[in-house]
């Protein structure tokens, strides 16, 4: 087991530049075995929270090629009932029951970009919806299975792209917090946007009920890929900043995030897999379970503000 060593003293927050103390120890993946510990780091003034240490850009690529997102895997019968859920109306039904984070149920007109489309299940929601979608995606496996069923998918970082025409939307679904430069990212964005333009947000609740329920088997600590872990104010705060308003910002506990902190808490090891989650049967069952007897609980946990997703749409002023 690694122990991720940081020099408390040189802690910058990533979004106000101020010294950021530790709040929390003790944390590692519970996801992929990554036999690393942890620590969260608290900004005094603007009040973000961050993973400390942060992980070297050189070393994201690895991360992400060899942990996260598209490995690659087809044919399963994960992946199989996966694609036939998303593909069918039980899923715009499960969407009304059960909130919608990746904002597939959004329908309108004009140009999308899905910053980190994956291997695209997204685009051609949004493509249905009515929008003519895009994609910005660094895995190029996961961009090249995207293309191959005549998705547009682009592979440059976002700081780097010059799209030949401005966009109406740009989707970050749960990607903000990945990045290790959040305050460039929006800035960016609000690059790609055209006048009025939109971005919706979805990410993480960094005052959830369920990191306390949990502590550290929390699924959406997520360590290292989650870098930032925002608040209704950072996140605003960061939007407003970046040169967006008429922000909208509410909260949604998905079952399914239930259910894998859950099996995360009974099954999560440092330095092994928890293979658990990608179990169909015992996912199912747990959200079905979650949904069906905890809804007061979680509708209440939203409206009081410690719901365990932000969903945020803003305008490009």
């Amino acid at each position: 087991m690694n122990s991720a060593s940081s020099n408390a003293s040189d802690i910058t927050c990533l979004i106000c530049g101020n010294h950021a103390e530790i709040a929390q120890t003790g944390l590692f993946d519970t996801r992929f075995g990554i036999c690393t510990v942890y620590s969260i780091a608290r900004c005094p003034v603007c009040g973000l929270e961050q993973t400390t240490p942060l992980p070297y850009p050189e070393e994201i690529k690895s991360l992400y090629e060899t942990y996260y997102n598209f490995g690659g895997e087809s044919g399963t019968l994960y992946t199989r009932l996966r694609s036939l859920f998303l593909t069918s109306c039980l899923y715009r039904f499960w969407m009304v029951l059960d909130g919608d984070i990746s904002f597939h149920s959004r329908r309108g007109r004009g140009r999308l970009l899905d910053v980190g489309c994956n291997e695209g299940r997204g685009l051609a929601i949004y493509g249905k919806n009515g929008f003519s979608a895009e994609g910005l995606e660094l895995n190029e496996n996961a961009a090249n299975v995207a293309r191959s069923q005549g998705f547009v998918v682009h592979t440059q970082l976002v700081e780097r792209f010059e799209p030949t025409e401005l966009y109406d939307v740009v989707v970050l679904s749960n990607v903000l917090e990945h990045s290790l430069e959040p305050t460039d990212m929006m800035a960016h964005v609000n690059r790609l946007l055209r006048p009025g333009g939109e971005v919706w947000i979805s990410c993480p609740n960094s005052n959830s009920i369920l990191r306390t329920l949990f502590g550290k088997y929390w699924l959406n600590w997520h360590l290292p890929f989650h870098i930032s872990h925002f608040s209704v104010a950072t996140l605003s705060s960061l939007l407003n900043k970046s040169g967006f308003d008429r922000l909208e910002v509410r909260q949604q506990t998905p079952a399914l995030w239930v259910a894998q902190s859950i099996i995360t808490r009974l099954f999560a090891r440092i330095g092994i897999p928890t293979v658990q989650l990608r179990n169909p049967a015992l996912v199912v069952l747990l959200m079905l379970t979650v949904r069906g007897i905890l809804f007061p609980a979680l509708w209440l946990g939203n409206k009081l503000g410690s719901g365990d997703c932000l969903i945020c749409t803003a305008r490009k002023i």
